[in-house]
This record gives structure tokens, sequence and C-alpha cells, in this order.
């Protein structure tokens, strides 16, 4: 008897908690190390990114309102789904990036405990960042932080799932939303993280993951004047110019991570409140104290 028929994956893009295809209709196809087709996954286009760039907006002023313990919850549930999938994302990883399966086993496991700290940092972080002023007179002062918006997400190549966790997990612990650019080489981990973010109790909007050609789009959500910061990694250097550039358009933030191979696997540096620091805004508050 004839074996049965292998069904090939499309994978969607993640937007507004929904799967929808690129409203181009391009896809692309992903093959294994080996050449053989493993998937298609859409090809996001402009329009695709202004629609993510919408949810992320509606999605934030909840997401932001939510106790800091809350936001703690859901990326402590987004560690518990991921490590659910933690199997296929060492098969995707291992297919397709060099280094085996005990690479990827690796590299699953650390974005696993990389959201588990920023979980941790999600009703902690305030009091690090934040402060008591001295001031003279009868008042107290204080400065808290708060999020700064719409986060655009710009992930490397190298270490694609642990590099997206990395540069997703400070900025939502915050209260930011996201849109996330994820690796176009290996497309897959972010593809597959679209369907961990489903099923973790993240709101519709907060994040948002496209697939398609960095440069294509990276330019774009630089100039978009509703993204209030970018945070990206692994970038050449003419992407890293076209998301400085952008900054001009309404004052947003850029911070591009210099990291490469085992800086990715620092959790010295990686797990630091410091990550979180270029995502929020400070306000202070002085109240009248006894005399």
């Amino acid at each position: 008897m004839a074996g049965r028929l292998r069904v090939l994956k499309t994978y969607k893009l993640y937007i507004n908690g929904d799967f929808p295809r690129s409203e181009s209709g391009r896809t692309s196809k992903v093959l294994g190390s080996d050449g053989k087709l493993l998937a298609h996954v859409c090809k996001a286009s402009r329009k695709d990114l202004r629609d993510a760039v919408s949810a992320a907006h509606s999605g934030l002023s909840g997401w932001a309102a939510r106790t800091a313990y809350n936001r703690g919850q859901v990326l402590y549930r987004m560690a518990e789904m991921l490590e659910g999938k933690s199997a296929e994302f060492s098969d995707i990883l291992s297919t397709t990036i060099s280094g085996g399966r005990r690479r990827a086993e690796r590299e699953v496991g650390r974005a696993i405990e990389r959201l588990v700290c920023f979980a941790g940092w999600s009703d902690k972080y305030s009091q690090v960042l934040g402060c008591n002023n001295p001031v003279a007179g009868p008042f107290y002062n204080f400065t808290v932080p708060e999020p700064t918006g719409v986060i655009g997400i710009v992930a490397p190549d190298e270490q694609p799932l642990l590099g997206l966790v990395s540069l997703i997990a400070p900025v939502l612990c915050a209260g930011n939303s996201v849109v996330a650019i994820g690796s176009d080489q290996h497309p897959l981990a972010t593809a597959v993280m679209g369907e961990v973010c489903a099923t973790s109790d993240v709101p519709a909007g907060v994040i948002n993951l496209l697939t398609g050609d960095r440069q294509e789009l990276a330019g774009i959500l630089a100039d978009h004047r509703e993204v209030q910061g970018i945070h990206a990694a692994g970038v050449d250097t003419d992407t890293r110019i076209a998301l400085e550039a952008g900054a001009g358009e309404n004052m947003k933030r850029v911070t591009v991570r210099n990291i490469t191979g085992k800086g990715w696997y620092d959790d010295r540096d990686c797990h630091s409140p410091y990550w979180i620091e270029p995502f929020i805004e400070y306000k202070t508050i002085w109240h009248p104290s006894a005399c």
C-alpha cells in the first residue's frame, strides 16, 4: 500500500491574535539543510506591517494597564507553552541550522529561561530603575517608569529563536506592545512562536510577528510614526543606518544590540534589567508630606 502523501504546512503571520496570510499573497519556501522542502511561510508586505502596528496600538493600553504581576504571569505562561513545544522547536532548528540537535536544544532551553527571567523582573524592575528622590521641602518625590508604547523588533538570523525572545521579553515586561520582524533566513522559529503566543493568554495585538524580507520591512518599520522605539540585533550596516535614520520621524528610540555567538548565552548581560530601560519613560510625582 502506498504511503500517505505528506501535507506541507504554510505558516501564517501572527497579527492581532489571528493567523492571516499576507495580503500580497506572497510566500517563501523553507528548505532543510539537506535541501528538501520543509514548509512555506507567508512573506509580509508593507500593508501587513501597517496592520500589525495598528493592532499593537489597539492592544497597548490594556496591556500597559495590567498589573506588573499579571504581565509576569503571561510571560511565564509563554515559557510554559514554549516548553511544551520544545521538541518541535528543536526539530525545526536542528533541521535548518548547522550544529545539530544538541545546539538546537540548548537554544530552545535558553529561550525558555529568558522568558522566565523577565517574567520575574516584571514586578521588580521599577524598584531598580525608579527611585525616591531627596528634595528640599515638605514633599515626597518619586520617579516611576512607564512603558514607551509600540516597539518594533528586528530579530537576528543567528540564534533565531533565542534572539527573538531576548528582544521581545524585556519590551513586554515593561508593558509595551510589539511588532516583530523575524529572521528571514530562518523564519520557522518566528512562525511557530506565533502558535506559542496564541495559547499563552497574550491579549490580542500585544505581540505581532511577521516573516518576510527583513531588509524590505525594517526601513518601513523605522519610518512608521506610530512606532515609538526599535529593538534590533544582528543587522548589517545598511539596515542599521535605515533604522537610525527612521528615528527622525518621531524621535523614536533605537537600540541595536551588538551581540553575536556566545553572547546570546551570557545571562549576566541578557538577563539584566537594563535591557528594559531603553523602552520605558520616566514620570516624576510630587506629593505633599506632613511637616
